[in-house]
């Protein structure tokens, strides 16, 4: 299903369904009863996390981090810039890079798919300030107003085509698993479950086959969320916590910085990790049932499906001190 979704999108198929639209319509219905059971309260606006990370290492020459998508990405539910996860991003980056990373978020809550090509043409309005990565999370809202899958990963495979053809390096956070939401009981959770999951199987072919990298997002908050709720959600009890943020983000970190070159492990898969080279629809629909999973390119149809090792972010009021250099003779 996630390949025929993707395949309408390439050749301007619409029609393609995830589950039929009385079914998606009932997820819908579930989902928004979901959101107005658990939300004691109204989501404060994301704060603003431009600005520069990682000052340990100097002001000269950072790196320029681009955050899209939606209201995941762009932080809400948290009420400091630091616990946003481009803020956490880019301080974990600039702590494996040893480079000041700049970040310049222009998600928008509430967004669908199809606010990509505004976010990418504003990102990009700057010809002397290209980013040399952006981090995509989008998928959700698309689910919940019923925008047809095909319309949905176009719009993805579009925003992912011109940041690469900028020169910037791309990974998607595919869209998270509906099912988690506790209201949402079954049988509609399974039917959430199967159609966020379809959705993000099918942003994984799009973004690997433009160039970009993925990682699946899936259910990798569900066990948080089930063990401590008050935790990790935020004060709408909807949206995730500063802690249900970091936890998403250390499961990007490695592919982010493995993105830029900076990482310590290789690309080369480890079969004890079950790690290996797969069809992409195939390793696509495998990341799909595996949170954390990193999927990328290889040699056409083949792409590399990676488990990497997560590093605890380093926190951004409290930075690393600057590394030893050795004086200049």
């Amino acid at each position: 299903m996630a390949r025929r979704i993707a395949a309408g999108a390439a050749y301007g198929g619409g029609s393609i369904g995830l589950l039929g639209a009385a079914t998606v319509g009932l997820v819908l219905a579930e989902v928004q009863l979901a959101k107005r059971s658990v939300g004691g309260s109204v989501a404060p606006l994301p704060p603003r996390g431009d600005g520069l990370y990682g000052l340990a290492f100097g002001r000269v020459d950072p790196l320029l981090l681009g955050m899209l998508g939606d209201s995941t990405a762009a932080g809400q539910g948290v009420r400091r810039a630091g616990q946003t996860p481009g803020a956490l991003l880019a301080s974990g980056l600039a702590a494996v890079a040893e480079r000041p990373v700049e970040v310049c978020n222009v998600a928008l809550p509430g967004a669908q798919s199809d606010d990509l090509d505004r976010q990418v043409t504003l990102l990009l309005a700057d010809a002397s300030r290209r980013p040399e990565v952006c981090v995509i999370m989008i998928g959700a809202n698309d689910v919940t107003h019923r925008m047809p899958p095909t319309q949905s990963v176009r719009h993805l495979a579009s925003a992912v085509r011109r940041l690469r053809t900028a020169g910037a390096e791309v990974v998607v956070g595919t869209c998270p698993d509906l099912g988690t939401i506790e209201p949402v009981y079954q049988p509609l959770r399974w039917l959430a479950r199967r159609v966020s999951r379809q959705l993000a199987a099918a942003q994984t072919i799009v973004a690997v086959e433009q160039g970009g990298r993925t990682v699946s997002l899936g259910d990798l908050l569900g066990p948080e969320f089930a063990a401590n709720p008050r935790e990790m959600f935020g004060a709408d009890n909807y949206h995730p916590s500063a802690e249900g943020y970091a936890t998403a983000a250390m499961a990007m970190l490695p592919t982010v910085c493995a993105a830029l070159g900076v990482w310590p492990e290789s690309d080369r898969p480890e079969a004890a990790r079950d790690e290996g080279m797969l069809p992409v629809a195939k390793a696509a629909a495998t990341a799909a049932h595996e949170a954390g999973t990193e999927v990328t390119g290889a040699r056409a149809p083949w792409a590399l499906l990676k488990h990497r090792r997560r590093r605890r972010l380093p926190d951004p009021h409290h930075p690393a001190p600057s590394p030893t250099r050795t004086p200049s003779p």
